[in-house]
Formats: structure tokens, sequence, C-alpha cells
């Protein structure tokens, strides 16, 4: 027994209660876009007739699951890591073998807002990826599913930044010590699903690949910027997204 419950990793692959619990016999698409954008999945599927394959209920709100082919599904992502990665798999149990996902992230250096990372690894500064991976200071994204988001990128000329990120789940106790704590360990970007997304990935022996856009900044610990967190990128976002889980298996 630890003196710190989050570090006392259980292992064992089934829980009292598993995310495909319901049994609703449904057989999702291999491969998702799982974007962070709201509403405009909705708006996405509605403008191009997407039919609704299933739903995922809480006690929050519904989230359709979207059918693009009979490869290829669309989710809108929650916000925050335990929301997401709970989501994410409950969709793994139903078929889901490779995730996409697109997400919003704060500078922690000098970068443009709107402009895209690529993120190298995640700091493992939240909760939920210690119940899905043992005790250890980062989380790794899948290297084939980023180095299909970077060969993309490059075939469309769209300009990214390759870092690593720093996952929290406390948005308003990211301070100037922290910052520069995680600074100084090569995080550019901050974020608040990454590290658990990736852990549950890894638990479950699927690929995840993940990008992000840039909206506030906090390089500036004297000079926090909101910005218009990150706004122009949320329907480029979408259907880079989307682009890239179309593409074939990595």
């Amino acid at each position: 027994m630890s003196n710190y419950p989050i570090l006392e990793y259980d292992g064992m692959p089934g829980a009292i209660l598993e995310p495909d619990h319901e049994n609703l016999g449904i057989a999702l698409p291999p491969r998702v876009a799982f974007p962070f954008v709201g509403n405009l999945v909705a708006d996405y599927a509605r403008t191009h007739n997407l039919p609704v394959l299933a739903v995922y209920k809480n006690v929050t709100k519904d989230y359709p699951i979207y059918r693009i082919s009979d490869e290829v599904c669309l989710c809108e992502a929650p916000f925050g890591a335990p929301a997401a990665a709970a989501l994410m798999d409950w969709m793994i149990a139903y078929g889901v073998q490779q995730i996409v996902s697109a997400g919003s992230c704060g500078a922690l250096i000098d970068l443009p807002e709107n402009s895209l990372i690529v993120p190298r690894r995640a700091l493992r500064d939240e909760g939920t990826s210690y119940h899905y991976m043992p005790p250890s200071r980062w989380s790794f994204l899948d290297y084939a599913l980023q180095d299909r988001i970077k060969s993309v990128f490059l075939e469309k000329d769209v300009a990214f930044t390759e870092c690593d990120t720093w996952t929290t789940d406390a948005i308003f106790r990211e301070t100037v010590d922290k910052v520069r704590r995680c600074r100084a360990e090569g995080c550019g970007v901050v974020d608040m699903e990454c590290a658990a997304l990736s852990a549950v990935a890894e638990f479950r022996n699927v690929q995840f690949g993940h990008f992000l856009y840039v909206a506030d900044t906090l390089a500036d610990a004297d000079a926090y910027d909101a910005r218009n967190w990150g706004a122009e990128s949320l329907m480029p976002a979408l259907e880079l997204c989307i682009e890239i889980a179309k593409r074939e298996d990595a």
C-alpha cells in the first residue's frame, strides 16, 4: 500500500464495470476520428448526412457515433481526461482499433495561436492514466500514427511543430513554477487529455494518434493571453482529423 492511492496501480485486465457492460450488440468501424471541437461534429454530420451507428450515453450528454464509411466513424471528444478516456474505452470495447484525435492546447513557449502541434510524448500530470498504466513520468503516443499525421500535414503543406505536451486535469492550477518546470523538461504546450488517452490505448492494445491546435498562451507568466481560444482552428482540425483517420492503416 502506498501513501498515495493514485500510485496503487492494479493491472488486472478485468473490472467490475466493463465498458461493454450494456451488451449493445454493435460493431463499430475499426477507425475513429475523435476531435475536441464541440458541436462542430454534429454540424458536420448533419451537413454530410452521416448516419448514427450508436450513442454513448452518460448523465450529462449523449455522444452519437457517426458512420463515415465501413472503416471509419466520427465522434465528438468530451473535454477533460476522465470523460474522454471513458468514451474512448467504450468505443474500443465495441470494435474501434485506431483512434485519431485533434485537441486544443495552451502554449508554454512562443507559439502563434492556431498553430499545429504534433506531440512526441505527454507528461502525466493527470489522474486517469494511472489507472491504465503503472506510475511513470511520460506516456507515449503511437509512433506510426504520429508519422501518418506528419505525413498528411507535409502532403497538404500544413506547418506544424513537434514537442512534448504537459497533460493536467486542473486548468486553473497551471502555476508559474509548474509551467517553468514543464517547460524545462521539453514541454512546449499544455493540454488536458493526451496522456490519459495514450495510456488507455496502450492498456487496450490499440493505436492512438493525436495532434493539437494552439489556443491560449502561458508563455509570459505576467501577461496571460486567452487570445481567441484557437477558434479559427476548429473546422480545419476537424477536417484534418477525419482525413488522417481515413488513411490506410499505419
